[in-house]
């Protein structure tokens, strides 16, 4: 039997009214909000619940044994004195007072503590007249439903049923939605990749569904944390109707999920609740969660769609442990020696549990970030990355995420565009919500040389990724791949604008320039990006390739021969070596690494071959042409 409750939060019966007033502020205990001056103030809910209490007898003491009885139920493990302290800092600091001034709120030394402002007149009355409406207030309330319901069924006396419907039909449409990052309430910055592991897996699950807009994971990660911003005004940088907020606690082996979802435009709470489960019915508790959402927010889902997410399987809570543990050291500020520890930690966890789907996939996105980062050699990185991917397909043939990476590695790996495009195109039909799989598939289209119907895709990516600077650098990406280097360079120009200590935008910008034949502004953009990335293959070669192409051959030798030292000791890209040697006119140097770039199966050959305007030089030799007939190259 599944090991599941779920936690209601109620308005107790003993509680003031629904709204009661103090100072500033109003608080709605039915539906969990807090305003001040008519804003509202962003409350979790263990905040939220003390204040209930509190206001349930204000100028009385609440212990802190009342208080662990009404916030976590006698089997929930906790460190019960951090949390109550961390909720109360909360509750302070949304009421803009500390415990050395309070206004509102007094602690009561190692007792607990004492509500002191004064309460509204009217909420003291609302409070006296609502405590006698008990068995005969049910019958009063049963009896109208009863003659409710006869007069929508035996007609529209004086225009009832038609008001009674247009107020049903008032209720809120949801058509896009938000996921922001769940607030991690253990209070270990241990657990945070937890919470994001957490919040990963919702927009997943979320984006399956084809009737709804899901704002991608990169998007709603820049609000980590934000709490100057209302739930309204992120909305509207997001362009959604829809915003889900919670957090989560992780106590030993239990694992708390609380979550509400507000209609932004009109800042509606609509919904809330909390769950709570196992550590190894994790994988079930995100999916109850998801399927919550859907029914809040009325979303008729398929019979495929419901299957989904009721076909998730326990895993096994020591292999979970192992999995957070990889994401822990995946965060390093050394990404290789982060990665390389992660998969320790993922190989260990498939060991505990063969049949652990997220961690044969996680596997594989580390293993293809090492070799697109060109951190391992091809073959060491992306044989493996297929391994695991295809593992995780027989366990869950309708991993959107494993589509992608197989569609990836096609591509980029085994030179089998067919299989790339129909693993995309399968990837989005499961998860039309995708950003990740959208971009690619406008990419991907790009790269085969169609521009119209990419520039469509981009357009439904651009819905699904509403950051600017995401969305500009995958824009750039494509129309470098399209040679539209006005365009580029527009892009370019507002990335580095918008981040002027990124690599990545100097790099777009320059590649801008030296298309449209401005060759000054190229170089310098190429060297600015060289100085923020000094390590980076991709700014070294390009910078490289635009010295040999203004007349400063010695600079661009320098380069390429400092990367055939660093070839002695780690991975470097043979078609790099040969874009410079192609600047520097010397073909056969530059047929030599590109033909060790083929058998190396470089992936800059499938990223960059047949649009690089550095292989301009190249294209009419046999030799070029040799190579991309053996790759079957489609353009």
């Amino acid at each position: 039997m599944i090991n599941f409750r779920h936690v209601e939060v109620p308005v107790s019966e003993n509680s003031p009214a629904r709204i009661v007033r103090f100072g500033k502020f109003e608080v709605n205990l039915q539906s969990g909000e807090l305003r001040r001056q008519g804003q509202k103030i962003r409350l979790q809910e263990q905040p939220f619940q003390v204040l209930a209490a509190l206001l349930e007898r204000p100028g009385e003491l609440v212990t802190r044994e009342e208080l662990r009885t009404r916030l976590w139920p006698a089997d929930t493990f906790v460190d019960f004195d951090h949390s109550l302290n961390a909720a109360i800092k909360r509750l302070r600091d949304a009421l803009g007072e500390s415990a050395e001034a309070p206004v509102f709120i007094e602690t009561m030394s190692r007792r607990g503590y004492r509500f002191v402002g004064g309460i509204a007149p009217e909420a003291r009355q609302a409070e006296t007249t609502r405590a006698p409406i008990k068995r005969w207030g049910l019958r009063v309330a049963a009896a109208a439903m009863l003659l409710v319901t006869v007069l929508l069924l035996t007609g529209d006396v004086g225009g009832l049923r038609s008001k009674l419907q247009s107020r049903a039909a008032t209720q809120p449409q949801i058509h896009s939605l938000a996921v922001l990052p769940l607030t991690n309430f253990s209070g270990d910055p241990e657990e945070e990749y937890f919470a994001d592991a957490m919040t990963d897996a919702l927009i997943g699950e979320l984006s399956r569904i084809n009737s709804l807009k899901i704002i991608s994971r990169t998007s709603v990660m820049q609000y980590k944390g934000e709490k100057r911003k209302s739930l309204p005004q992120i909305a509207r940088e997001l362009s959604v109707d829809g915003v889900i907020e919670g957090s989560i606690l992780r106590s030993g082996k239990r694992v708390r999920i609380s979550a509400q979802l507000v209609y932004a435009p009109a800042d509606r709470h609509l919904w809330s609740e909390a769950y709570e489960r196992d550590l190894g019915d994790v994988l079930k508790l995100q999916a109850e969660v998801a399927e919550a959402i859907t029914q809040q927010i009325r979303l008729k889902l398929t019979p495929e769609q419901l299957a989904r997410l009721h076909q998730a399987r326990p895993v096994d809570p020591e292999a979970f442990e192992d999995y957070l543990m990889a994401g822990n050291f995946a965060r390093l500020p050394n990404e290789y020696e982060g990665i390389r520890k992660a998969q320790i930690y993922l190989k260990k966890a498939i060991q505990k549990d063969p049949n652990f789907v997220t961690a044969h996939m996680t596997l594989a996105g580390s293993y293809y970030n090492l070799g697109e980062l060109r951190w391992l050699a091809p073959r060491d990185a992306f044989e493996p990355a297929k391994q695991s991917a295809h593992r995780a397909l027989e366990l869950d043939e309708n991993r959107c995420d494993a589509h992608v990476l197989l569609a990836l590695l096609s591509w980029r790996y085994d030179w089998d565009w067919q299989t790339a495009e129909k693993e995309l195109s399968y990837a989005i039909q499961l998860c039309p919500g995708d950003a990740g799989a959208q971009w690619l598939h406008a990419y991907y289209l790009a790269w085969t040389g169609r521009g119209e119907e990419a520039r469509v895709e981009m357009a439904r990516t651009r819905e699904l990724e509403p950051f600017l600077e995401i969305s500009l650098r995958l824009k750039a990406a494509t129309y470098q791949c399209l040679r539209n280097y006005k365009g580029l360079i527009e892009v370019g120009r507002t990335l580095v604008a918008a981040n002027p200590n990124d690599w990545i935008g100097h790099l777009f910008l320059g590649f801008g320039y030296e298309g449209s034949g401005q060759l000054p502004q190229a170089v310098a953009e190429y060297e600015k990006a060289v100085e923020l990335s000094p390590l980076e293959q991709d700014s070294a070669a390009a910078l490289a390739h635009a010295y040999a192409t203004v007349g400063r051959g010695t600079k661009a030798k320098e380069i390429v021969d400092e990367l055939q030292r660093r070839s002695r000791t780690t991975y470097v890209s043979s078609y790099m070596i040969a874009t410079i040697y192609a600047g520097l006119g010397d073909k056969d140097k530059a047929f030599k690494f590109l033909e060790k770039a083929y058998q190396e199966r470089s992936s800059d050959l499938p990223y960059f071959l047949g649009a690089d305007l550095r292989m301009d030089t190249l294209r009419s030799d046999p030799r070029f042409q040799d190579i991309m007939r053996r790759m079957n190259f489609p353009r």
